[in-house]
């Protein structure tokens, strides 16, 4: 078992998965999340003061420029986010031992293929955001040490805006929406991603074994369009009133490029680290049912 006085700093914990990370990850040790004012990712002597300061056994890195369209226009803000920083986190993490845990997306790839990419495959991003988190992904595995990249893919939550939270909300405004049909991946709910994580770390805490480094997919079974996702949703919330069409992504005007498939094969995490095998519409009835408990 791993110890539970161990030290992980957890960056970006008013995110999607930074915020369920927050309680998945307090039975591994003591949980230091400092906020933006702390530590800003944008300023790369914060981040090293942070980690050397705190001296953490594990680092996670939840933070993100995630804004797909909003980097087309920032970006060197998202540079500085999304590869300067997981460089320096990478860097501070090795000189105090410490693993590192980072998040990276399905956009690194560029939708060509009509297989499920695996770890394998040579990332081809399309957008700046898919660059920058290539990059970061190449700046961490230059710099060495323990450390762990996960992939995952069209994350959800209650939190913060998301594909799911946007279609709910639309939906008591509409009776009829129209949803892109031709760009495929996984969806993942955030609380499922943040379950599997901690796994892993408890792991990681445990064995310590830096052979286990190197890059996993994270994400479910299975596979849908944004038109399929949104139905799905409508059927799991009762919202079966609201008509849902399907179009084109040609027939909507977006800053970025959006690659067309996207699937994440997930078997290796699953071999490393027991991850259990879900599909992502098992997901989405978790994320139902968690949203119902909530309100009682």
């Amino acid at each position: 078992m791993p110890d539970a006085t161990a030290s992980i700093l957890l960056l970006g914990a008013t995110g999607q998965v930074g915020h369920a990370l927050s309680r998945t990850l307090a039975p591994l040790g003591t949980v230091h999340a400092p906020g933006r004012a702390a530590v800003d990712l944008t300023d790369l002597k914060s981040v090293r003061e942070a980690v050397r300061e705190l001296g953490p056994a594990l680092v996670v890195n939840a933070a993100a420029y995630t804004d797909v369209d909003g980097a087309e226009k920032e970006p060197e803000r998202a540079a500085q986010i999304n590869a300067e920083a997981p460089r320096v986190l990478a860097e501070a993490a090795r000189a105090v031992e410490a693993w590192l845990v980072h998040y990276s997306t399905d956009y690194v790839f560029g939708g060509g293929k009509r297989a499920p990419y695996t770890e394998a495959d040579a990332p081809s991003p399309i957008s700046v955001y898919g660059r920058t988190k290539r990059d970061g992904e190449k700046a961490i595995r230059a710099v060495g040490g323990r450390h762990l990249i996960l992939r995952t893919s069209w994350v959800y939550s209650r939190r913060r805006s998301n594909f799911v939270r946007t279609m709910l909300g639309l939906a008591r405004e509409n009776d009829r929406l129209t949803v892109v049909d031709d760009q495929i991946g996984v969806p993942t709910w955030a609380g499922w991603c943040a379950e599997a994580t901690a796994s892993i770390c408890e792991r990681l805490l445990a064995e310590d074994d830096a052979a286990l480094s190197g890059l996993y997919h994270l994400t479910g079974t299975g596979q849908t369009s944004w038109y399929g996702l949104a139905r799905a949703v409508f059927a799991q919330f009762g919202r079966t009133d609201t008509a849902v069409e399907p179009v084109s992504s040609g027939e909507y005007e977006t800053a970025a490029p959006r690659p067309a498939y996207t699937v994440l094969d997930s078997s290796r995490v699953r071999a490393a680290f027991g991850v259990p095998t879900t599909t992502w519409s098992e997901q989405l009835s978790r994320f139902r049912r968690h949203v119902a408990s909530l309100k009682d």
